[in-house]
């Protein structure tokens, strides 16, 4: 790898373009024309025309009938393994949250704008508790989850208010009827927009439990570096 002045390693352009593109795809799940891609990337459409048809034929972008470039299903088997990962690193934390709050705790990521939500563990220990199933989606900015995810994004800001931002959220009946929420951001895990969270019905005692949920959350992020 050659060194540009100042010592730093050049990038290859290309693969950096191509990552672009994708990353573009993923922040507008309608897709984006070829005329966008190449506006976003102060690049000629013939680049892009380029780019595209390489990634095409691995199929990790596909062209639809609208003219749109959208993320291709070939993205699925290279992030296969990403999610089984996810999950083994967070169960066991999952697990202990669990029990201490006596109610569901899960693990949340961000995918395609959206909270998905990729592990969940339920409490051995109360015989009613919310059934949150693995893969239930909602919108980023209801539910803690998807808001400590938002939380998150504020405090890794490199400024001297994100550091008195509190450490978690709560939220009460936002995406059930009387079901209560804590959560807390995964913070420091290059790539990755995730929560970890309990929720149960009725109330929560959000002082006691919000430090359980943080602490669960570093422990996982710990885990992942």
């Amino acid at each position: 790898m050659t060194r540009a002045e100042g010592g730093e390693p050049e990038t290859v352009q290309t693969l950096d373009r191509g990552l672009r593109v994708l990353e573009l795809l993923a922040e507008a799940p309608p897709g984006r024309t070829i005329n966008e891609l190449a506006i976003e990337l102060g690049v000629s459409r013939a680049v892009i025309y380029r780019l595209v048809a390489t990634l095409e034929r691995h199929r990790v972008v596909r062209r639809a009938d609208d003219a749109h470039v959208r993320l291709g299903f070939g993205l699925l088997e290279l992030a296969r393994d990403v999610v089984p990962h996810l999950r083994s690193m967070a169960q066991a934390p999952l697990r202990t949250l669990a029990e201490f709050a006596g109610a569901t705790a899960h693990l949340t990521v961000v995918d395609a704008g959206e909270a998905l939500a990729v592990a969940v563990v339920e409490p051995r220990s109360t015989d009613m508790h919310v059934a949150y199933r693995t893969g239930a989606r909602h919108a980023l900015g209801l539910g803690a989850a998807g808001q400590a995810i938002l939380l998150g994004q504020r405090r890794e800001r490199p400024d001297a208010a994100a550091a008195r931002i509190k450490p978690w959220v709560s939220t009460t009946g936002e995406l059930q009827p009387g079901a209560t929420g804590v959560a807390a951001p995964i913070l420091g895990v290059e790539g990755l927009q995730a929560s970890v969270g309990v929720v149960a019905l009725g109330d929560l005692d959000v002082a006691r439990i919000g430090p359980r949920v943080a602490a669960a959350a570093d422990e996982i992020a710990v885990a992942l570096r």
